[in-house]
């Protein structure tokens, strides 16, 4: 099948090129003409595990190129995925202009009956309005459908070459089972694909990331709680997540959640509420919550430290929002970061990835390290903000030996309490008891 797709973020990239690797010819669209250049030279300008290998092969074998070009991409495309930002606005809504610029663009560029995929995560009734938007701009037949992404940045390809189900809003059947047609050869597995309305599947979207935040926060709030009494929420976890109808996914303590989905989509979704006159008192409470994670690790510094860092070196491992990418996109080390330097701490940062997007941030505001272990000398404390792998098991014995004094404040609890307690270091977690030297 012939696909155009719009936007080469990460959903737009995954997107072409696992369509492209199940044999189908697609050309991916970008406003952003460097971009495209370096796209075409076969440079992944993200990392995701296994894409730019993926993009590579597809390139190779002709079934996977990049313009700029809108018509270019879309007039011979029987399916056009729409997949652009939709970042937050002040208030938290959703900005639709990109979503919006595109679909007057696309309706310019029909050359025949096309399907016009929303894949950007957008309020329910975003495909009425680009419907309608189209229509003003073309005489020839189109069909909107709504097909929300679920891919976890990280583990992207795999996500989007395995999914658990996969979702398809249309109110034209024919439209639906053309979609399906291209998502059959991944859920060979017998997984779901689930055809349902377009404003179901609107609100699919964001329902599922609104839920997953909910048990952040939850567990984030019941980490505190344990801090109080003195209680490990490792423990309590277990107790939990043992129920058959709780279990474990995402009730892992920690700094909160980050990233371009779960800060944005929980506000989106309050406020496409409160423009119906829904008063949205569980989504409000937990981006609140999520906000005050980050607040606690800096008080929990400052409470240790002193309120006034000038003369304090601190060491930070990780900065990405998550293991396994670059985007600090509303990472809490970088919220974390910039309030312990208005507190005039000296700060030195190390993560396998991020490095080059938060230099593009802070630029000379921080030191920045190659090596986890070096970066260590004559620190007052290291913060750890990423739950990268090369992270879990560490040489305590050098980090003791560098460091100024052995303290560690543990944003992702990593470490278990009894494992550390041999060490001789004092180490500050979330939701445990503080173990000291």
């Amino acid at each position: 099948m012939r696909v155009c797709v719009i936007g080469s973020g990460y959903v737009g990239l995954v997107t072409g090129a696992c369509l492209a690797d199940s044999g189908n010819h697609v050309i991916c669209v970008d406003n952003d003409t460097d971009k495209v250049a370096r796209l075409s030279k076969g440079e992944c300008p993200i990392f995701e595990p296994g894409l730019a290998e993926l993009m590579g092969a597809n390139m190779r074998a002709g079934r996977l190129r990049f313009t700029a070009n809108l018509v270019e991409g879309v007039s011979p495309a029987r399916v056009v995925f729409i997949a652009v930002g939709t970042p937050p606005k002040p208030d938290g809504s959703a900005d639709l202009s990109a979503v919006e610029a595109v679909a007057a663009g696309v309706g310019q560029a029909l050359s025949g009956h096309t399907i016009v995929v929303n894949k950007s995560t957008v309020p329910v009734g975003t495909g009425a309005r680009v419907e309608a938007i189209m229509a003003r701009h073309t005489q020839h037949p189109f069909d909107v459908v709504s097909n929300p992404e679920f891919l976890k940045e990280g583990t992207a390809v795999d996500d989007f070459l395995r999914p658990d189900r996969v979702v398809i809003g249309a109110d034209n059947p024919e439209a639906a089972e053309t979609i399906a047609e291209l998502y059959k050869p991944f859920v060979r597995n017998n997984k779901p694909i689930h055809c349902m309305s377009r404003l179901a599947a609107e609100m699919s979207k964001y329902a599922a990331n609104a839920y997953l935040s909910t048990r952040i926060s939850f567990i984030n709030e019941v980490a505190e709680i344990c801090e109080r009494f003195d209680v490990n929420v490792d423990e309590v976890r277990i107790g939990m997540g043992s129920d058959a109808r709780i279990g474990y996914h995402f009730l892992y303590p920690g700094v909160g959640y980050g990233g371009s989905c779960f800060p944005k989509d929980v506000q989106a979704l309050a406020d496409t509420a409160r423009s119906a006159g829904v008063e949205c008192q569980i989504l409000d409470a937990v981006h609140r919550r999520n906000q005050k994670q980050r607040a606690l690790m800096v008080r929990k510094v400052l409470d240790r430290l002193g309120k006034d860092l000038k003369g304090k070196r601190l060491a930070v491992w990780g900065l990405a929002f998550k293991p396994k990418t670059d985007d600090i996109r509303e990472a809490p080390a970088i919220t974390i970061i910039s309030e312990l330097l208005e507190a005039g701490a000296e700060i030195v940062v190390y993560d396998p990835e991020a490095l080059d997007n938060t230099r593009a941030v802070f630029g000379e505001r921080l030191g920045y390290s190659r090596d986890a272990y070096e970066m260590l000398t004559d620190v007052d404390a290291l913060l750890i903000m990423t739950e990268w792998n090369e992270f879990r098991s560490p040489d305590f014995d050098t980090m003791r030996a560098r460091m100024k004094q052995p303290l560690i404040f543990d944003g992702r609890n990593i470490y278990a309490n009894d494992t550390i307690a041999g060490y001789n270091i004092e180490y500050h977690s979330v939701g445990r008891p503080v173990v000291k030297p």
